[in-house]
This record gives structure tokens, sequence and C-alpha cells, in this order.
């Protein structure tokens, strides 16, 4: 360790650092939370159709899930406050050429370059708090570090909803500007630098390989029916092979592929898969239904999904206490299906509707489905594996999340018939319900396999290594694995 003096929480370092990997992380989940809202209006800016943005948001996924795993890696060996530092810039830099994009396929770009420097801030920015604090401090100083990055996940719908309305849907890319510049300053001033002087190499060939492959069927589902789609789809599928046969043979694999052997860890990150895809695509095509259809403003597209974030924030401390008793395989199945119903009842929403009884409900059901999922989900995740893999574990079932949402933005809008050829209103009008539907069953069959797969009590292991934490690369996360 390059610093061994332990912070302790409540001093002036202490709150120094936690505000640091607050404002750094942040930019990170406001921005994932943002950008959603401003989607019709780039649309109409760029021109883009539903393909063009299915691409802006699933390249940023490509790279940011592909390269968790090796960000975190490169923190540990090469130092969590230099990796922080240098996310932060790279995070700025893409954001400004996101601000800046003149096309639809130069804001793609700019995106998968948000990816990349995401990758390395967010694991660096949690791996500070968990590895820096008093092992008895640490509890404290990550429940304030989830509680404070959960707002500004939080206010990203509204305050991009604002912006958008009130200048441009640039200013959501150029607001992470000054925030980046101020954590940028803290880190360097009052962030002491630690890594694990036993960290192996990286697994750069691993890397590769999945981002080549994710790319490559993330290429083929999305232009699917053009000529290169087929062999883009092919090639993809060979490289997530040769993935999975290098990490395999290798030492240093990012994906030990031995926590597969756990049928609860196989089957909770599918249930992260089934579920987690059913919300991206859905919340990809709610807003722009909302705004599109129903001629909601930006500001009132962010406000109308204000119930399932308050839901979240509010209730998953104690769900997560509710599934340490009773284990998580019953709020893993009940809660994926009451989100199926929550996807159904948007599958209804049609022009003319009113927030109140059309909306509202539907928000709130499937807020409540969501909550009483992801505590015990991670709880779940925990539980399969010994203390000692904890934190990859965790690793894995994040990335899985982010590869999910990635699949479901892609897949379903084809599956349920989005014409990418017809206008953004009537791609709506033509595909909206079935994919909402598609979504619902998907949705729900992460329940089954919870039911199936996940054993009653789980034996989660007491967070109390900065492996475990630093894993978790979102508020949620962090806040359901420490009180799990």
């Amino acid at each position: 360790m390059a610093q061994t003096a332990p912070i302790r929480y409540g001093t002036p370092q202490g709150r120094w650092v936690i505000i640091a990997a607050v404002l750094g992380s942040g930019v990170v989940f406001l921005d994932g939370t943002v950008v959603n809202v401003a989607l019709p209006a780039i649309s109409r800016d760029l021109h883009a159709s539903v393909r063009g943005l299915q691409w802006m948001l699933d390249g940023y996924l490509v790279t940011l899930s592909s390269l968790l795993l090796l960000g975190g890696s490169a923190g540990d060996r090469y130092g969590r406050r230099r990796v922080f530092v240098a996310g932060l810039a790279g995070f700025v830099a893409a954001s400004v050429l996101c601000g800046l994009a003149p096309t639809v396929g130069f804001l793609v770009a700019a995106r998968a370059l948000q990816g990349v420097a995401g990758a390395l801030l967010v694991p660096a920015s949690l791996s500070i708090i968990s590895s820096g604090f008093d092992p008895g401090d640490r509890g404290r100083a990550i429940g304030a570090w989830s509680g404070l990055a959960a707002v500004a996940g939080a206010a990203g719908p509204l305050l991009g909803g604002w912006l958008v309305d009130a200048a441009s849907w640039r200013f959501i890319f150029f607001l992470n500007v000054p925030l980046a510049a101020a954590a940028v300053w803290l880190a360097l001033n009052h962030v002491p630098e630690t890594r694990d002087e036993d960290a192996g190499p990286l697994d750069v060939t691993g890397a590769l390989l999945v981002s080549i492959g994710i790319a490559l069927v993330a290429y083929a589902l999305i232009e699917h029916g053009r000529g290169p789609a087929v062999p883009a789809g092919v090639a993809g599928v060979a490289a997530l092979g040769a993935f999975v046969a290098a990490e395999r043979r290798s030492d240093h694999a990012m994906l030990p592929l031995t926590l597969f052997r756990s049928a609860q860890f196989t089957g909770a990150n599918l249930a992260t898969c089934a579920v987690y895809g059913a919300m991206s695509a859905a919340m990809f095509l709610l807003v722009l239904r909302l705004q599109v259809t129903l001629h909601y403003s930006a500001l009132g597209g962010g406000a109308s999904l204000l119930p399932f974030t308050v839901l979240m924030v509010t209730l998953s401390a104690r769900v997560g206490a509710l599934a340490q008793r009773i284990g998580p395989r019953l709020p893993m199945t009940v809660g994926p299906l009451l989100s199926a119903g929550g996807l159904l009842l948007f599958a209804r929403i049609e022009p003319g509707d009113h927030y109140v009884t059309a909306v509202l409900p539907a928000a709130v059901l499937f807020g409540l489905g969501m909550t009483v999922t992801v505590a015990p989900l991670t709880a779940a995740v925990l539980g399969a594996v010994d203390s000692r893999r904890a934190g990859v574990a965790s690793g894995v079932n994040n990335a899985v999340a982010r590869l999910a949402g990635l699949l479901g933005i892609a897949l379903i809008p084809a599956l349920a018939g989005i014409d990418n050829g017809a206008g953004l209103a009537r791609s709506l009008d033509h595909g909206y319900a079935g994919a909402m539907r598609i979504s619902a069953a998907l949705c729900a069959a992460g329940g089954v396999v919870s039911w199936l797969f996940v054993r009653t009590a789980a034996a989660v292991h007491p967070v109390t290594h900065p492996a475990t934490i630093h894993a978790c690369h979102d508020p949620a996360c962090a806040h359901a694995a420490q009180t799990s």
C-alpha cells in the first residue's frame, strides 16, 4: 500500500475523500439517468431514428460493460487515485465531444469513449473509500457514498429535463465538466494513493475479445435486416467463444469461470440478465412514448418516473434487511413478477391518457418490484461464493446487468417490430405495446429463474473486505451489499 494510515469517518480528510468520490462517480450516475430524457430532443436535432438512439445508448454500454472488471483491476494495480483521475479526465473529454456532436455517428463514438472512461472511474471511486477507510468506519463511509450518489442519479431526469427544455440537450453533457474538475482537484489534494502490491497482470486479451464480441453482437441485433449484420453476429459469437476459452486458460482471468459452478450464482446472474434487460428496454421506450406520443416536456418525462426513484432510495435498505432474515429466494421471485405487472400497465399507455390514471400506477408497481428485487439479488450473488471471491462475484454481476441493458435495448424493439425506417412516432405506435409486453414476459422469467435456482437462505458473508464493495459499481449495488 502507498498509504498506510487508515482514514477515519467524520474527520476533515474523511469528508473530502467522500465528496471527491461522490463527485467523481456522480458524473457517471447523473449521465446515465439524464440522457434518456434527452432522446427525443436529440432525435429531432440530429435526425436520429430509433436505430440511432439505440446506438447512442448501446455504444456507451458496450465499452462500459466489457471493461468494468478490467477497470477495477487497473485501479488495484496502478493506483486507485491515479486511475480515478485518469477516468475523470477521459470522461470530461468524451462529454465535451458528446456536447459538440454534429452527427449521430459522432455522438455514438463519443458515448463509447465515455464508457471506457466510466469503466476506469466508477470502480476506482468506490475502491478509494473501501480501501482507504478504517474497517470500523468503512460501512458508514460507503453508506454516505451510496446515499449521496443515489441522489445524483435521482436528480438526473429532473435536471436533464430542465436543461433540455430551457436550453439544449447539449448542456446535459457540458454539465459534467465543472463537477469532474472539482473532483480532480479534491482527489489530487485530499485523496491518498492506495494500490494492491499483490495485484496480478491485467487480462488485456480477455478485455479485447469480450469488447469485440459484445460490439459485434450488438451491431448484429441493432442492424438486423442489413447485409453485414449476420456475418457480424457470427464473428461476435466466435469472439465471445474465444474469450471463454482464453479465460479458462488464463492464470489471471478477469472472469473466473469457476464461479459459475455454483447453481445459485448462475441462476442469480440469469435473473439479473432478464430483469435488467427488460428494465433497460422499457425505460428507453417509455421516455420516447411519453414525450413523442403523449407530448410530455423533457422535464415532465423525467419527473414522471420520480416515484420509481423514491421507492428505490427509501426502501432498498429495509428490503435488504428483510432478505437477510428470510433469504433472497422469495423476494427475488415476487419482485420481478411485480415489475412485470408494472410493465404490462405501461404497455396500456395510449395518446390522451392522464398521468395519474395511466402512468403513476405503472411507475409505482414497477418501482416497488425493482426495489424488492435489487438488494436480495446482490445478497444471493454474495451468498453463492466464499468471502475471498465476493468482490469479483459482485463485479461480474454488475457487468452482467450492464450487458443485459445493452442486449435489451438492441433486441426487444426489433422483436416488437419497431421499424427503423418509419418516423419515430409511427415506430412507437406500431411496436411500443408489444415491446412492453415482451419486457414484462422477460422480467417475469427472471422471477421464475430465481425460484428455481436461488436458495431460501443464502449464507451472506459480512462485507468487511474492500474487494467485496469496490466491485459494486453503482449506489444500489453498494448499498444493498452493505446492508446484506
